[in-house]
C-alpha cells in the first residue's frame, strides 16, 4: 500500500466538491472487490456513473459502496477516511451533473437506505435516505395522509429532498419535514430540525457541510379519503408530466428561479429553446430543461448551461444559478 492524503472531504449531493482537488495516491490492494470488515459490504472499483443518474452520462467512480444500513454507511465513511479517500455522496442521483472524467476517491450510493415506519397516533413517518420520493408520495396517498402530494413527480430520494429543500405545486421539504438524522464525519449522527436546517429555496445547511442524511421523519395529516388524496397526487403527477419533458433523459429543472422571475421564460424569450450542443438540447416543451437527446456527453450538457446562462446574462443581465450540482472536472469555456 502506498498512502499519502490531505484531510478527506465529502461531497453531496447539495455541493460543488471538485474530487480532483485532493491529492493521494492510493493502492489499497489487487483484489477487485473489498468486503468492509465486519458486513456483507462490497466497496466496487472502476463502477459507471453514467446508470447512477437521471441524465445518464458520467465517467467512473474510482471507488463505489451502496449500503443498505446505517451499519454499512458508517464503515463505508470509516474505510475512506482510514485510506485518506474524498468521498461524494449520491442518491438518485437526479439532480447532479457528474463530469465525463468521473470522480476520485469513494462515491457512497444511498439509495439502498430504505425503510419506513409509521406512527398512527401522532400521523408521522420515518423513512430511510435512500427511499424515492415519488414511492413515499403514493404511500401516503394510499394511507388517506395528506402532505406529500406534491412530491410524486420528483425523481429523487428522501435524502435528496431533505439536502435540497425539494418542492413543487407550492408545497416544499421544509414544511413537512419534522426532523432528519445525520451522519457526521466523526461517526455520530445528530438530528436536525428544519429551523436548525436554515432552508431556503431549494437550499440548506446540509449543502455546505460534510454531513449525510441517514433517515428523516415527516409530519403528515390523517383522515382523509384514500381514494380522494390519491386522485390529487395523480393530478399533480399528470400535469408535471403534461408541462415538462421526460421522453428523454434529464436533470428536472437546471436553473433556480431568479424572484420575480422564471428560468423557464428567461430562456425562452432568449430564443434558445431547441438550442444544441452536440447531443445536448434545451427543451422545446420547458425551457429550464437540457435533454440528452441521446448521445449527449456531460461536456455537452455543461457546455450548454454555460451558453445558456451567458445567452440570458447578455439579453436580461441576469446570471442563472444552476440548480444542478456539478460534481468532478469540466474545462472552462
Amino acid at each position: 500500500m502506498t498512502l499519502s492524503y490531505d484531510p478527506p472531504k465529502v461531497a453531496t449531493a447539495g455541493s460543488s466538491f471538485l474530487s480532483s482537488t485532493c491529492k493521494y495516491v492510493f493502492s489499497p490492494t489487487t483484489e477487485t472487490h473489498i468486503r468492509l470488515p465486519g458486513t456483507e459490504c462490497l466497496v466496487k472499483p472502476q463502477i459507471s456513473l453514467a446508470n447512477l443518474t437521471s441524465f445518464r452520462v458520467g465517467g467512473p467512480a474510482e471507488w463505489y459502496v451502496a449500503p443498505r444500513t446505517a451499519t454499512e454507511l458508517q464503515a463505508s465513511f470509516a474505510w475512506a477516511h482510514q485510506h485518506g479517500l474524498p468521498i461524494t455522496v449520491l442518491g438518485a442521483g437526479s439532480n447532479l451533473l457528474i463530469s465525463d472524467r468521473g470522480l476520485s476517491g469513494l462515491v457512497i450510493g444511498t439509495r439502498r437506505l430504505r425503510h419506513t415506519t409509521f406512527n398512527e397516533a401522532t400521523a408521522q413517518v420515518t423513512v430511510g435516505a435512500g427511499e424515492p420520493l415519488p414511492r413515499l408520495a403514493w404511500q401516503m396517498a394510499e394511507r388517506g395522509w395528506r402532505g406529500l402530494e406534491w412530491a410524486v413527480g420528483i425523481p429523487g430520494t428522501v435524502g435528496g429532498a431533505v439536502v435540497m429543500n425539494a418542492g413543487a405545486h407550492g408545497g416544499c421539504t421544509a414544511e413537512r419535514l419534522v426532523h432528519a438524522q445525520v451522519l457526521l464525519p466523526n461517526g455520530t449522527t445528530k438530528l436536525l430540525t428544519p429551523e436548525e436546517m436554515n432552508y431556503a429555496y431549494r437550499t440548506s445547511l446540509l449543502q455546505g457541510k460534510d454531513w449525510t442524511v441517514t433517515q428523516a421523519t415527516f409530519q403528515l395529516a390523517a383522515g382523509f379519503d384514500p381514494e380522494h388524496v390519491t386522485t390529487e397526487t395523480s393530478d399533480h403527477l399528470n400535469q408535471r408530466r403534461s408541462t415538462q419533458p421526460y421522453h428523454m433523459p434529464s436533470c428536472g429543472s437546471v436553473f433556480r428561479n431568479p424572484t420575480p422571475y422564471k428560468a423557464g421564460w428567461l430562456i425562452e424569450q432568449s430564443g434558445l429553446k431547441g438550442f444544441q450542443i452536440g447531443g445536448a438540447q434545451v427543451a422545446q416543451r420547458h425551457a429550464n430543461f437540457i435533454l440528452n437527446c441521446g448521445s449527449a456527453t456531460a461536456t455537452d450538457i455543461f457546455h450548454l448551461i454555460r451558453h445558456v446562462q451567458r445567452e440570458v446574462d447578455q439579453r436580461w443581465r441576469l446570471w442563472l444559478e444552476p440548480e444542478v450540482r456539478i460534481l468532478g472536472d469540466f474545462q472552462p469555456i
